[in-house]
């Protein structure tokens, strides 16, 4: 395997994970860091903290990861795709869907890498979820519900809860089905003193008519990270807190309480928790990445995928302003 020369744009929160698995990861080296506010997190190690994206491309690098506030990263991206540089930035792509658009077709005509960083896809439970699917052990897929709640996070300050956290959902849940979301309508809530949503529920429903409902807010105090899929052999329940993977089978015993055999339904069934690897999520999209960039075929978040969540996204905040349906 050749060793790709590796920039990372931004040492932050995220930043600093990623400069952690840059450095573990076979068949790349980090040879260069660039980060305008300095190395808040101590993690440069003997590299020189840069102080630009210029300074980062001058370095000769291969690959980049962008980890920096989402309103940079276009421009990022773009002085990257000129440079011929593989980039992978996190989500969401960028701050708005032209934005996003320019970058999709800028890393397209260069014939390069461009992969967006929805990391809870790489998720053990998740990609156990999508294995098991895909193998029929669901049957037909009915509804995706998920819930992501929390307290909130000091190190959000330029987008609401949608963008940050929904987007999450929004992506692992068409890449579960397969299928892409097709009308979606919203409700939101500004409950904390800041211009952007804290709170936000989408329900809609997917090309291939699973019907889903994404619950996403900032105001919790308790912090829950869930997906349930429900179909036609019974439901999965994927934890991606913990990266635990359950499955509840429909009964196949018949129902001899009067009382509830008078419902047409389905009954409990067995319950299985599932045993497998449960590798660190930021590795795995890491090394999917690489694999790319090396001419594999992967599951990498690609920068049009990243435009579609985007552009869901958005669809969702727009029905929340005017209560309505909207179609994508």
């Amino acid at each position: 395997m050749m060793t790709l020369r590796a920039g990372l744009l931004g040492v932050g929160m995220m930043g600093r994970h990623h400069a952690r698995v840059l450095r573990e990861l076979e068949g790349v080296d980090l040879v260069a860091i660039a980060d305008p506010g300095g190395d808040p997190h101590g993690v440069a190690g003997e590299l020189q903290v840069l102080p630009n994206i210029d300074a980062l491309i001058d370095a000769g690098i291969d690959t980049a990861i962008v980890a920096v506030p989402t309103q940079y990263h276009e421009d990022a991206a773009l002085k990257l795709a000129k440079a011929g540089v593989h980039t992978l930035v996190e989500k969401p792509i960028a701050h708005s869907i032209e934005a996003g658009q320019r970058m999709v077709d800028a890393f397209t005509s260069a014939g390069l890498v461009g992969a967006v960083g929805h990391i809870e896809r790489f998720n053990p439970a998740v990609q156990e979820l999508r294995r098991r699917i895909e193998a029929g052990d669901l049957g037909a897929v009915y509804q995706v519900v998920t819930r992501r709640q929390g307290p909130f996070p000091a190190r959000i300050a330029d987008v609401g809860v949608g963008k940050d956290l929904a987007s999450h959902d929004v992506d692992l849940t068409a890449w579960v089905v397969q299928s892409d979301y097709e009308t979606v309508f919203a409700q939101t809530a500004y409950k904390s003193g800041r211009e952007h949503e804290d709170m936000i529920t989408i329900t809609g429903r997917t090309g291939s008519g699973v019907i889903v409902n994404n619950i996403v807010n900032w105001l919790s105090p308790m912090k829950e990270r869930l997906t349930v899929v429900t179909g036609e052999k019974g439901a999965f329940v994927a934890d991606t807190s913990t990266g635990d993977l359950t499955f509840y089978a429909n009964g196949t015993f018949p129902l001899e309480w009067e009382s509830v055999s008078s419902f047409r339904g389905v009954s409990e069934g067995d319950v299985t928790r599932y045993a497998f690897a449960k590798r660190e999520p930021l590795r795995v999209e890491h090394e999917a990445f690489r694999d790319a960039v090396l001419g594999q075929e992967t599951d990498v978040v690609t920068m049009a995928q990243g435009l579609r969540t985007l552009a869901v996204v958005e669809a969702a905040l727009d029905s929340a302003r005017n209560s309505a349906v909207v179609a994508l």
